[in-house]
């Protein structure tokens, strides 16, 4: 009996992943996008700075924190990306490790191949990067517009500054230390469509500073931590330290608010966070390398599935995000929805983990200045 229903088990999750990799952006020529949207530019007249001083506390920081994209790091630094692609597997314990892709298009493969799979992978994961920052730098322009608070306007405009420098700065790497870019993965275009459609600003701040920062900065971690190649982990470092300070904003911001909702409003935001988290998740199987690699990405279903690597990192990638919608009282409203459904993905372990409100002063460590 548990033998059948571990069977019925991976053929349900084989059958979930393969739906994940049916969605893909086939766009790849396209260099513009619109999302329409309706939303009411608030003008406040309040100019009291310090009103709320946790804010005021982090745009101050912020200010103090700047750092020049072109100037602060050691872009001198070679980049042989075949070397580093091969470093990093070594690290980990080789190109297949623990997996066997028997039955499967990929079976055949050689070093040469997962080789090139694997500077696709960072060519795609660096581009993911990229849209992502600049998903960021169009929503925070547009928290400046529609909070209605003088000190998070004061913040937002701090943020807009950081995003489009690392929109600059990873441009910069995939230009000139990679080779190659690749287009928006539908997953998470989809979910930034939603977020800048959506006429509630504080909406805009769940989607962009709690979820795709929050999903960001783990993101961020786990390459930093994992990368062999220097100029790369310097720089993440430097786009961490300012995403710490973007998530801590939204924790900051939202609180004060989601304490005033009803349970239904309140039903709602879970519900959004929910179906971000999933959205977000699902945007790390790389669709779009398969496809450039001439895999149909539905065919390696079962080889992902045997991942381990997989799991725990779908699963990290969720460690900033709960505890900080425990924060902002989500997790438990409205009979615990959002409990119960991260429960079910496997992520509630992460609920008492230190939310960004508390930990982004310990990401501040490294001194902003001329690299050395």
């Amino acid at each position: 009996m548990a033998e059948e229903e571990g069977s019925a088990q991976r053929e349900a999750e084989l059958r979930e992943l393969r739906e994940v990799l049916a969605v893909t952006n086939t766009a790849w020529d396209e260099t513009e996008h619109t999302v329409h949207s309706d939303y009411d530019t608030f003008f406040t007249w309040d100019y009291e700075k310090g009103a709320r001083p946790k804010l005021d506390k982090l745009y101050e920081k912020a200010k103090r924190a700047q750092w020049n994209a072109q100037t602060d790091l050691p872009w001198e630094t070679e980049v042989d990306q075949e070397a580093v692609v091969v470093a990093n597997a070594e690290a980990s314990g080789g190109f297949l490790v623990n997996v066997d892709p028997a039955g499967t298009p990929v079976a055949s493969w050689g070093d040469k191949e997962w080789l090139q799979f694997g500077i696709e992978s960072q060519n795609w994961t660096l581009s993911q990067f990229l849209h992502g920052e600049q998903g960021a730098l169009v929503c925070t322009a547009k928290i400046v517009e529609s909070v209605p608070w003088i000190d998070a306007k004061y913040y937002a405009a701090t943020q807009v500054m950081d995003e489009a420098r690392h929109v600059e700065v990873f441009s910069k790497y995939l230009d000139e230390k990679l080779s190659g870019h690749y287009p928006i993965n539908a997953h998470l275009r989809a979910l930034l469509d939603d977020i800048i459609a959506d006429n509630r600003w504080d909406i805009t701040y769940l989607g962009m500073q709690i979820m795709v920062e929050g999903l960001a900065l783990a993101a961020f971690g786990f390459m930093q931590q994992m990368t062999t190649e220097p100029l790369l982990k310097q720089l993440l470092r430097y786009v961490m330290a300012d995403e710490a300070r973007h998530v801590a904003f939204g924790v900051l911001s939202l609180q004060e608010l989601y304490g005033q909702l009803s349970t239904a409003e309140l039903r709602e935001r879970q519900e959004f966070a929910y179906e971000a988290a999933v959205r977000m998740r699902d945007r790390f199987l790389q669709q779009e390398v398969w496809e450039r690699m001439g895999v149909d990405p539905k065919a390696v279903a079962p080889i992902l599935l045997q991942t381990p690597e997989r799991k725990v990192f779908q699963a990290m990638l969720f460690s900033k995000i709960v505890p900080n919608c425990k924060k902002l009282g989500l997790l438990d409203a409205a009979d615990g929805w959002l409990r119960h459904r991260f429960e079910e993905l496997g992520v509630i372990q992460f609920e008492d983990w230190a939310d960004t409100g508390e930990e982004y002063e310990s990401l501040q460590a490294q001194p902003v200045g001329k690299a050395s």
